[in-house]
C-alpha cells in the first residue's frame, strides 16, 4: 500500500518517507476490526485492517486468548467475499494465527473447498495454510489431493505442496514418505521451482540412507536437472557424496568430479559459481582439479556484479589459507579490488593478496591498505591484521614496515576485538623475529599510555615484564611501567608492580631504582598493589644493594605456577577452617587435577563460563599443550583448544624407538602430537615424518603436518599432523602410522654423524579417535540439583539392549568408558549380586556444551543386560549425539 510522502515543516528543505505503521496499536486495531463483521464487506478496508494485524504479530505483539479467538472468528466471516486480493490476506492471517485444535475445525471446509477450487492461487495458499494448521488426523485425509497437488500442471499448486511436504516431513514423517513416486515425478518437470522443490524433499526423504543418495546423485548427473536453482541443490548433494565416498583407490579417480567441471560451463553463473566452490571445497584437492575453478573465479572477479565479484574473493580468499600458488595468478586482478566501492570485496581482496603476495610487494599492499582502513568495521579489520601477521612470519625482512602499520593502526579509534587483535600480533612477531623485539616493545609502550582497555594493559605489562629486561637498554621501559602505577586502575597497577619487580631481578644494575618504586608502592590505596610490593622487596632484599638475584627468585617471578588453582583454593579454606600454629606450606597442596562441578544454572541456555582441564593431563600441561600448538603457525587458526589426551603409546617398551601421541583436539580440526625417542646412541634421524593413512576415518581430512628436521640420540622431539573434520561432531575413525626418516651412522668417539644417510621406516601401533575423546570429565556437586535446574526442555530417553554380559559391573564400566564421562556420587560401583543398577554422569561436550545423563541397567538370569539412557543437555543436538555414540557404540 503505497502512501504519500509527506512533507516536514514548511523550514525544512528534505522530504522524508513516513512508515504506513507509524504508531499504530494494538487495542485500536482491534477496534478496526470490527469491520471484517459488515454486512456489505469493504474488501481494501479488511486487507488494510489484515495488514496491520499481520504487522503487529510480526513485531512480537502477543493476542491474548480471548482477542485471537475473536480476530480469528471475524476473519473466517472474510470467506464470503470473492475477492482474490483479500482472501489472499485471510490465508496469511490463518497461518499466522496458528488456531488451536478446536478452532481449526471452523475453517477446514473452506480450505478443503479452496483446495479444489478451479482457482490456481486459492488452491496453491489453501494447501500451505491447511499443512500449517493441521494435525496428523486430518492429513491422512487430505493426502489424496496432496499427492495430486504434487504433479499437478500449475507450477504454483505443485511448489505450495512440496514446500508444504518439507515442513511436514518435520513433524508427520511416515506419510511423507509415502509421497516419494509423486516427488520424484515432479523433480522432472520443466518448472524451475518445482524441479528445485522436489529435489529438495527427495533428498531429505532419503537422507537418512547413504546409499538411496548416492543412487539420486547418480541418476540425475547424467543431465535431467534443467532448473539453475535445483543445479545448485544437486551440486551440494553430489559434494556430500563425495565426501562420504572419498578417492577412488583403484584408479586414483575422484566420483562425480567430471560432472562438477561439466558445471562451470553451465550458463547460469549461481550454477558456474556453486561448482567452482564445491571443487575448492573438496578434501584433499590438486592443483590439477582445482585450476579450472580459480580460472572461473578469476572472471567472475571483474564482473560487473557485486554479488559475483564478492563471491569469488571470499572463495579464493579461503582457497589462499591451503593452496596459496594456485590463487597467484588471480593477484593482478585483485588489486584493481582494492578500491572497489563495496568494502567487504576491498577486505577480502587485501587478505589474499596478504596470504598470496611476494615479498616485493608487500610495500605497495601496505599503502593502498592504510588509504581505506578507516572506512570499514572493526570485523573486517581484524581480519586485515590477522592476515598481515601471517605475512610478516611468512616475509620477516619485512617486518619494519608491517610492525610500522600495526603500531600505527594501534593508535586509531577502535574497539577491544580490534585492538586486541593488533597487541596480538606484535607479540606474536616479538616473539619469532628477535629484531623487531626492540621497536615492537616500544609500540607496545607508547600503546599502554592510552589504552583505555585493562586487559590489554595487564597483558601487555606481563609480557614486557619477561622480555624487557632481555634488551639492549632496560632501563628505557621503566619509565612507561611506573606512569601506570601513578596513572591507572588497581588492576594495572598491581601487574605494573609485578613487572617493576621482574626488571629488578633480572637487571642488577636497576635494583636500586627498583627498590625506591616499589617503596612508594607500599602506601598505595589498594592492598592487592601494596601486598605485591611487599612481597617483592622482601623476596628482592629490599636493602637497595646490588647483589646478584638467586636463581630461586627468578624462578619464582618467571617460573610457572605447577599448583593448580582449584586446588591450591580448597587446601587455603581448609587451612582458615581449621587453624594451625604451623604456617601454610605451598608443598602441601596437591598437584593433580580433581574435577570440578559445573557451575549451576543460573539462567535458561546459560553456558559453563569455566572449565578444568582434563584429568588425563593437569592445568599446567594443559595450558603449555596450547601454548604450544598456538606457537605453530600452521594450527594458530584452529581457535580454542577443546581438549588434550592422554599419551597414547605406538610402541613397544625397550624398542628401538619410542613413539606415543597425544591427540588435541578442536571444534574442527584434530592435531596428533608424535612424541618421539631414538634410543640408539649409535645412530642419527634426519628427516623424520609420521606418514598416517586416515582411510579408515572417513571424516577425517589431512590439512598439515610439521616433521621434525633431527632427531639425536635420547632427545625427544614432536612430529604433528592435523586434520579437519566437520565442526563440534564427534568424528571417530582409525589410522595406521608409519615412521619415516633418514638414518645416520654416529661415531662414537667424536660425536659426529656420516654425511650419507639411509633411508628407511618403522611401523607404529594403529591409533583411534573415539567418541569419549570428545568429551570433558567433570563432575557436579549436587547431581538432583543440577538434573532439575537443566530442565527437560532437551531430554531424550532411550532404550537399549547391551547382550550378554558377565556382570552388570562390566557393562556401566563399557558405558561409561564409551562415552568418557566423569561417574557422579560413587554410582559406578555396583554392589555385588544386583540385579539393577543406577549410574549418574557428567561432562562437558564439545562446544563447551553441559551434559548430564541417568542409566539405569538391568540383569536377568541368562545375563542378558538391558540399558535405559536419559540425556539432558542445554543443547538438543547434544542429546542426539549421546544416543547416536551408545548406538553404534
Amino acid at each position: 500500500m503505497a502512501q504519500p510522502l509527506v512533507k516536514k515543516d514548511d523550514d525544512r528543505d528534505d522530504e522524508m518517507d513516513y512508515s504506513p505503521f507509524m504508531g499504530i496499536e494494538k487495542g485500536a486495531v482491534l477496534q478496526e476490526a470490527r469491520v471484517f463483521n459488515d454486512p456489505q464487506l469493504d474488501p481494501r478496508r479488511c486487507s488494510q485492517v489484515i495488514t496491520k494485524l499481520l504487522y503487529l504479530l510480526n513485531q512480537g505483539e502477543t493476542f491474548t486468548k480471548i482477542e485471537a479467538t475473536e480476530v480469528f472468528f471475524a476473519v473466517t466471516k472474510l470467506f464470503q467475499s470473492k475477492d482474490v486480493g483479500l482472501r489472499r490476506m485471510v490465508y496469511l492471517m490463518i497461518k499466522e494465527l496458528s488456531p488451536s485444535a478446536d478452532e481449526v475445525i471452523i475453517v477446514t471446509s473452506s480450505l478443503m473447498k479452496d483446495m479444489n477450487s478451479r482457482t490456481d492461487m486459492y488452491r496453491a495458499n489453501a494447501i500451505r495454510v491447511l499443512c500449517r494448521i493441521t494435525d496428523g488426523t486430518l492429513l491422512t485425509q487430505i493426502e489424496r489431493y496432496l499427492k495430486q497437488a504434487i504433479v499437478d500442471k500449475n507450477p504454483v499448486v505443485a511448489s505450495a505442496a512440496l514446500v508444504s511436504g518439507i515442513h511436514l516431513l518435520q513433524t508427520n514423517p511416515e506419510i511423507v514418505k509415502r509421497w516419494s513416486n509423486e516427488v520424484q515425478e515432479a523433480v522432472q518437470s520443466r518448472a524451475a521451482l518445482v524441479q528445485f522443490h522436489a529435489l529438495g524433499l527427495l533428498h531429505q526423504i532419503r537422507q537418512n540412507d547413504r546409499l538411496a543418495v548416492s543412487k539420486l546423485v547418480t541418476s540425475l548427473t547424467r543431465g535431467t536437472v534443467r532448473s539453475p536453482l535445483a543445479q545448485c541443490l544437486l551440486i551440494r548433494y553430489t559434494s556430500q557424496v563425495i565426501r562420504e565416498s572419498g578417492m577412488n583407490n583403484q584408479t586414483g579417480e575422484r566420483p562425480f568430479y567430471d560432472y562438477l567441471e561439466g558445471c562451470l560451463r553451465h550458463k547460469a553463473e549461481m550454477v558456474i559459481f556453486e561448482a567452482a566452490r564445491a571443487i575448492t571445497e573438496l578434501s584433499g584437492v590438486t592443483s590439477r582439479e582445482l585450476n579450472p575453478a580459480i580460472t572461473v573465479l578469476q572472471l567472475f572477479l571483474s564482473s560487473s556484479k557485486p554479488v559475483l565479484r564478492f563471491a569469488a574473493v571470499r572463495t579464493l580468499n579461503k582457497v589462499a589459507m591451503t593452496h596459496p600458488t594456485a590463487v597467484t595468478n588471480c593477484n593482478i586482478d585483485m588489486e584493481s579490488l582494492i578500491s572497489d566501492q563495496n568494502r567487504s570485496i576491498a577486505t577480502l581482496a587485501i587478505t589474499t593478496l596478504l596470504k598470496t603476495g611476494n615479498e616485493s610487494s608487500v610495500d605497495r599492499l601496505m599503502k593502498q591498505i592504510t588509504n581505506f582502513m578507516s572506512d570499514i568495521a572493526d570485523e573486517f579489520k581484524i581480519v586485515v591484521v590477522e592476515a598481515i601477521r601471517s605475512l610478516c612470519l611468512k616475509f620477516p625482512l619485512k617486518y619494519r614496515s608491517l610492525m610500522n602499520f600495526l603500531s600505527n593502526i594501534l593508535r586509531e579509534e577502535g574497539g577491544f576485538d580490534y585492538k586486541k587483535a593488533i597487541v596480538d600480533s606484535i607479540v606474536i612477531l616479538i616473539r619469532d623475529i628477535p629484531d623487531a623485539k626492540e621497536s615492537g616493545l616500544l609500540h607496545l609502550c607508547e600503546f599502554i599510555e592510552d589504552c583505555e582497555f585493562t586487559y590489554l594493559s595487564t597483558q601487555i605489562l606481563h609480557f614486557l615484564g619477561n622480555e624487557g629486561p632481555k634488551t639492549s637498554d632496560p632501563s628505557k621501559y621503566i619509565r612507561y611501567i611506573y606512569n601506570r602505577v601513578i596513572l591507572e586502575n588497581a588492576t594495572v597497577r598491581a601487574a605494573a608492580v609485578s613487572t617493576l619487580a621482574k626488571f629488578g631481578a633480572m637487571v642488577d644494575s636497576l635494583k636500586p631504582r627498583i627498590f625506591i618504586l616499589l617503596k612508594r608502592c607500599l602506601f598505595d590505596n589498594d592492598d592487592e598493589v601494596r601486598d605485591r610490593a611487599t612481597l617483592y622487596l622482601n623476596t628482592l632484599g629490599g636493602d637497595g644493594s646490588v647483589v646478584e638475584t638467586e636463581g630461586e627468585v627468578k624462578e619464582f617471578l618467571f617460573g610457572s605456577f605447577d599448583v593448580p588453582l582449584s586446588n591450591m583454593e580448597t587446601s587455603l579454606k581448609n587451612y582458615i577452617q581449621d587453624p594451625s600454629e604451623e604456617s601454610f606450606d605451598i608443598n602441601s597442596v596437591p598437584k593433580e587435577v580433581k574435577s570440578q562441578p559445573l557451575a549451576e544454572k543460573k539462567a535458561p541456555g546459560k553456558k559453563p563460563t569455566g572449565l578444568s582441564a582434563p584429568p588425563s593431563a593437569p592445568a599446567s600441561a594443559a595450558d603449555a599443550y596450547e601454548k604450544l600448538l598456538l606457537s605453530i603457525p600452521e594450527f594458530a587458526s584452529f581457535g580454542k583448544l577443546f581438549k588434550s589426551s592422554a599419551p597414547v603409546e605406538l610402541t613397544e617398551a625397550e624398542t628401538e624407538y619410542a613413539v606415543n601421541v597425544v591427540k588435541h583436539i578442536f571444534d574442527n580440526h584434530v592435531v596428533l602430537q608424535y612424541n618421539c625417542t631414538n634410543t640408539i646412541p649409535e645412530q642419527l634421524l634426519e628427516n623424520v615424518i609420521v606418514v598416517v593413512d586416515a582411510s579408515d576415518a572417513e571424516e577425517f581430512a589431512e590439512i598439515a603436518s610439521k616433521p621434525l628436521r633431527s632427531l639425536p640420540y635420547d632427545s625427544p622431539g614432536q612430529i604433528f599432523v592435523a586434520f579437519e573434520k566437520p565442526g563440534g561432531v564427534p568424528a571417530v575413525g582409525k589410522f595406521s602410522n608409519v615412521l619415516r626418516f633418514i638414518v645416520k651412522e654416529v661415531d662414537p668417539s667424536t660425536g659426529e654423524a656420516e654425511e650419507d644417510g639411509v633411508e628407511d621406516e618403522y611401523q607404529l601401533e594403529d591409533l583411534e579417535v573415539v567418541a569419549a575423546d570428545y568429551m570433558l570429565k567433570v563432575g557436579v556437586s549436587n547431581f538432583k540439583n543440577a538434573w532439575e535446574s537443566m530442565g527437560s526442555d532437551f531430554e531424550r530417553l532411550e532404550e537399549y539392549g547391551l547382550g550378554p554380559r558377565d556382570s552388570l559391573t562390566e557393562a556401566v564400566n563399557a558405558v561409561i568408558s564409551l562415552l568418557g564421562m566423569q561417574p557422579c556420587e560413587g554410582t559406578e560401583v555396583v554392589a555385588t549380586n544386583s540385579r539393577s543398577h543406577t549410574c549418574l554422569l557428567s561432562g562437558v561436550f564439545i562446544g563447551n556444551v553441559k551434559v548430564l545423563v541417568r542409566l539405569s541397567f538391568g540383569i536377568d538370569a541368562q545375563k542378558e543386560v538391558a540399558m535405559k539412557l536419559v540425556v539432558r543437555s542445554e543443547d538438543e543436538s547434544v542429546c542426539v549425539a549421546i544416543h547416536e555414540i551408545v548406538a553404534s557404540g
